[in-house]
């Protein structure tokens, strides 16, 4: 008998750190690996960044923070908002988590209900359906293609908002897909949801720093429906302090006033030395967020040319985040050595131990069509891999 409750019974694994684990394995047995499956920045955090987190432990700042996070962190986030979102915030409205995921996580139980809906535009990011799931309520999912370059229309929207509906979760810049929604696609959402009152938006805006359109677009600048979006960032992408662990949410107070009490039954706040690192990060020299965008634009550039010249590959170029999300089925029902690809983990299976490079198919995203290409790592990698990856498909037939 299996004594686990029913609750984690239904709770699939994380593909993305699966295939990551996968790699990682190989790499113990000697083989040279190149891993694009992991969803983080291959910088190191920034000088000034740690110099701040070292004097906070100096400092004595080793003690329980408020469950929110300390003010003067959440005042800095208030700032922020406003001088680059244009946004007016108070302190009470901002939560502090344990991470942007953290965060999601938090919104997702403070305010979806048994059996309630959550819209999820397909492909998604793999843990939004999981948190909807331990919440006991229903995904559903709005399918955009590669031929709409991965984003809804409002019309799609609006088809699939019922009586149920609680949320929309929103990413963008995209995970997986590195699409970034313009003002004028926003607008067409928000158009839609002004008719629905009672639909929350979870406005994930973790990969905000890491576009190449020049300015981020928040849904929440719409001031008729400000009142029910919530958005989520956070330093890990940005700044390039994924295990600093330090997310937080921008919310209506009552909405941010649940969320502090559940955090304070399960966490409490997040890590201080964490939260001293974080204020630095906003608060202090910004020209390392520009530098580690550029070189992840200029990544972008080479990946898409590269993957471009394989046959069989539909690409298209994302705007931000750093991931590519090629069209591969081409290759499904091809086979090489008796290995038949029939979907995309096989693909991502095969490429890994084929071509050893690792990449995530794209099933776990809802795009089976698809596979997702990290490319947060060095020119020379993304050059080796793709090479790698290039003769590997060469060989089905």
């Amino acid at each position: 008998m299996n004594p686990l409750s029913a609750r984690l019974a239904a709770l699939s694994p994380s593909e993305t750190l699966a295939m990551s684990q996968k790699s990682n394995e190989l790499k113990v047995r000697g083989i040279d690996v190149i891993n694009l499956s992991v969803g983080e920045p291959d910088f190191f955090t920034p000088d000034h960044i740690k110099e701040a987190a070292k004097k906070a432990i100096d400092d004595n700042f080793s003690f329980y923070a408020p469950v929110s996070g300390f003010l003067d962190l959440r005042k800095a986030i208030c700032e922020k908002l406003k001088k680059e979102n244009g946004l007016d915030y108070k302190p009470d409205q901002i939560v502090c988590s344990n991470g942007a995921k953290h965060s999601i996580y938090n919104l997702i139980l403070a305010l979806v209900d048994k059996d309630e809906e959550v819209i999820i535009p397909a492909p998604y990011w793999v843990s939004y359906p999981e948190m909807v799931k331990l919440a006991e309520g229903k995904s559903v999912f709005v399918e955009a293609g590669i031929e709409q370059d991965f984003k809804i229309t409002g019309q799609q929207l609006e088809e699939a908002i019922t009586p149920k509906t609680k949320a929309l979760i929103l990413c963008s810049p995209s995970n997986p897909t590195g699409s970034v929604y313009s003002k004028a696609e926003l607008k067409e959402l928000a158009d839609v949801l002004v008719k629905y009152p009672n639909v929350f938006v979870i406005a994930d805006e973790i990969y905000e720093h890491i576009n190449y359109v020049g300015k981020h677009e928040s849904i929440s600048q719409f001031a008729e429906i400000r009142d029910r979006v919530i958005i989520v960032n956070g330093v890990s992408k940005g700044y390039a302090m994924t295990g600093w662990r330090l997310g937080w949410i921008a919310a209506p107070k009552w909405i941010a006033d649940a969320c502090s009490t559940l955090q304070g039954q399960n966490t409490s706040s997040p890590s201080s030395i964490s939260q001293k690192a974080a204020l630095a990060a906003y608060t202090g020299d910004q020209s390392c967020v520009e530098t580690m965008r550029l070189a992840f634009e200029r990544r972008k550039n080479l990946i898409v040319g590269l993957l471009s010249e394989i046959p069989g590959l539909k690409v298209n170029n994302p705007m931000g985040a750093f991931y590519v999300f090629p069209e591969c089925d081409y290759y499904f029902g091809k086979s090489y050595n008796g290995r038949v690809i029939n979907d995309s983990p096989d693909l991502a299976m095969y490429l890994l131990e084929e071509g050893h490079v690792a990449c995530v198919g794209g099933a776990a995203f809802g795009a089976p069509k698809c596979i997702r290409l990290s490319y947060a790592t060095s020119d020379e990698n993304i050059t080796k891999a793709v090479a790698r990856i290039k003769e590997a498909l060469a060989k089905l037939s």
